[in-house]
C-alpha cells in the first residue's frame, strides 16, 4: 500500500527565500553609461528621479523579502538635512528685506524640484551602497565614473569648436510653449554646447555640455578627474592607459578656455590633498610627480595661447562684485532666520548698486540676482539655516573622517572628490550632477569599508 505523505505548506518566508534578491546594476549603469542619450533626449538631470523610482522599488522589495537594507555611516546627518529641507518650507512665504515679493505658491515649484532631486540622490546613494561586488563591482563603477570624465572633456571640446551648437530635444518638443520657454525649464531640457559670455572682452563660448552650465561643467571636472587616474592605474591594457593620459592632456584646453577660476582652484586643492595623503603614507615619489605636473602645465601655458587666456581671466574679475554682494545678502538672511532659513532662494530687488536696476531682455545679468545661487554653502545657510547646513556638511565631513585611513586608490580618489566639493561649495551649487557624483564617491568609500579592502 502506498503511503501518502501530506504536503508541507510552504511558509511565506520559504517562498521569499526562493526569490532572486540580487539588485541589478542597470539603474546606476544606465544613468552613467547612457547619459549622452538622456542629454540629447532632453531628460538630462531628470533621469535621476526617473530611475530613482525603480531603484526604490527594488530596495523595498529586497527589504520586504528579509534582506537588510544597509545605510552609510553618518546617515543620520543626511536625514537631519532632508528634514530641515522639508521643515524650512514653512518659511517659504517670508519676504526678506531687499528681495522680490512673491507668494509662497510661486516659489513652491522650485522647492519641490530641489527636494525631489535630494530624495532621488539619496535613493542613488543607498542603492549604489547596497550593491555587492558581484552585482556591480567597484572597479566597474570606477570605470563608469571615468567614462563620465571623458564625456566631460568631449563636451568641453564641443563647446570650444562649436559654441553655438544647440538643438530642440524631443522632451522639449512635447512641452507646451508657455512652459518650455521659461528659462529654468529650458536649462533642463534644451541641449547646448556652451554658454556665451563676455568675461575678457568680447562674447565667447564657455564649455557647458552635457552639464547645462559652465560652472557645473567645471565642478564635475574636478569631481571626476580622479576616477580616470584610478581606472588607468587599474587596467593592464597599455592602450587604455595611453588613452587616459591623452584624455588628461587634451582636457587642459577646455579647462582653460572655460575661464572657470573655481575649476582651477579646485584642481589645485586636489593636487595638494592627494600629495599630502601620499606623503603622509611615506610615498615621497608623489612630490616628484607633482613637480613634473606643475612644470608641464607651466610649459603648456607659456608655449600656447592658453597662458594669455588665463592671464586675461585673472585680470577681469567681473563676477567678483556680484558674488560678494550675494554672499553678503545670504549671510544677512541667515542672521535673520538662523534656524531653518527661508525654505528656498530669493531674487534681489535690482542689482548691487541700485534697487532700480533689474533684469531685462537687453541685460539679463544686470539685476534680480538669486541669493544662494553663488555657492552651495550660501544656499544652505540662506535656504535651510543652521540645521540644514549642519546636516549637509556633517554628513560629508563625517565621511571624510570615517574613511580617512583608506589608502587604496579608490579611498584617496573618493576622499579627494569630497575635499574638492568642500572647496567648490564656496562658488558652485551642487544640484544635480555634482551632488550625484559626490554620493557615488561616498558609496565607493562606504563599500570599500564594508568589503574590507586592503588599504595599506
Amino acid at each position: 500500500m502506498t503511503t501518502v505523505v501530506p504536503a508541507t505548506p510552504t511558509r511565506p518566508a520559504d517562498r521569499g527565500a526562493t526569490k532572486d534578491l540580487t539588485l541589478p546594476a542597470w539603474p546606476v549603469a544606465g544613468i552613467l553609461l547612457l547619459y549622452p542619450l538622456w542629454w540629447a533626449l532632453g531628460l538630462g538631470v531628470l533621469i535621476f528621479p526617473v530611475l530613482a523610482a525603480p531603484m526604490l522599488f527594488l530596495l523595498i522589495r529586497r527589504r520586504a523579502a528579509g534582506r537588510p537594507l544597509r545605510v552609510p555611516p553618518g546617515f543620520t546627518w543626511w536625514v537631519v538635512f532632508l528634514l530641515a529641507v522639508v521643515v524650512s518650507i514653512a518659511a517659504l512665504g517670508a519676504d526678506p528685506g531687499g528681495t522680490v515679493v512673491e507668494r509662497a505658491a510661486g516659489r513652491l515649484p522650485a522647492v519641490i524640484y530641489k527636494l525631489a532631486m535630494y530624495v532621488s540622490l539619496t535613493v542613488l546613494l543607498l542603492y549604489a551602497g547596497n550593491l555587492t561586488a558581484r552585482e556591480l563591482s567597484q572597479r566597474r563603477l570606477v570605470r563608469l565614473l571615468a567614462g563620465m570624465f571623458v564625456l566631460t572633456v568631449l563636451g568641453g571640446l564641443l563647446g570650444m569648436v562649436a559654441g553655438n551648437f544647440e538643438f530642440t530635444s524631443p522632451v522639449e518638443w512635447l512641452l507646451p510653449h508657455g512652459i518650455r520657454d521659461k528659462g529654468f525649464v529650458r536649462s533642463l531640457v534644451h541641449p547646448y554646447a556652451a554658454q556665451i559670455m563676455d568675461l575678457v572682452g568680447g562674447a565667447a563660448p564657455r564649455p557647458a555640455a552635457p552639464w547645462g552650465y559652465t560652472n557645473t561643467w567645471g565642478n564635475n571636472f574636478c569631481l571626476l578627474v580622479g576616477w580616470l587616474l584610478v581606472a588607468a592605474a587599474a587596467t593592464a591594457s597599455r592602450r587604455k592607459r595611453t588613452f587616459a593620459w591623452l584624455c588628461l592632456l587634451v582636457s587642459v584646453a577646455p579647462a582653460v578656455v572655460s575661464l572657470n577660476r573655481g575649476l582651477w582652484i579646485g584642481l589645485g586643492v586636489l593636487l595638494l590633498y592627494v600629495s599630502a595623503r601620499y606623503v603622509l603614507a611615506g610615498q615621497l615619489w608623489i612630490l616628484g610627480a607633482l613637480a613634473v605636473t606643475a612644470a608641464a602645465i607651466a610649459v603648456a601655458l607659456a608655449a600656447t595661447p592658453l597662458g594669455n587666456t588665463v592671464q586675461a581671466r585673472l585680470d577681469n574679475g567681473k563676477s567678483n562684485g556680484v558674488r560678494a554682494f550675494l554672499t553678503e545678502r545670504a549671510v544677512a538672511g541667515f542672521a535673520d532666520s538662523p534656524v531653518i532659513g527661508y525654505g528656498g532662494t530669493r531674487n534681489t530687488l535690482g542689482g548691487r548698486n541700485s534697487i532700480t536696476v533689474g533684469e531685462s531682455s537687453e541685460c539679463e545679468r544686470c539685476g534680480n540676482f538669486t541669493i544662494g545661487g553663488n555657492g552651495q554653502l550660501w544656499q544652505l545657510l540662506f535656504s535651510h539655516g543652521a540645521v540644514g547646513t549642519a546636516g549637509y556638511l556633517g554628513f560629508f565631513g563625517y565621511g571624510l573622517w570615517r574613511f580617512r585611513r583608506d589608502r587604496s586608490a579608490i579611498g584617496v580618489a573618493g576622499s579627494a572628490a569630497l575635499v574638492s566639493s568642500f572647496s567648490a561649495m564656496l562658488w558652485y551649487n551642487s544640484l544635480v550632477t555634482p551632488l550625484a557624483f559626490m554620493v557615488l564617491a561616498y558609496a565607493l568609500l562606504w563599500r570599500n569599508w564594508i568589503e574590507g579592502t586592503d588599504n595599506e
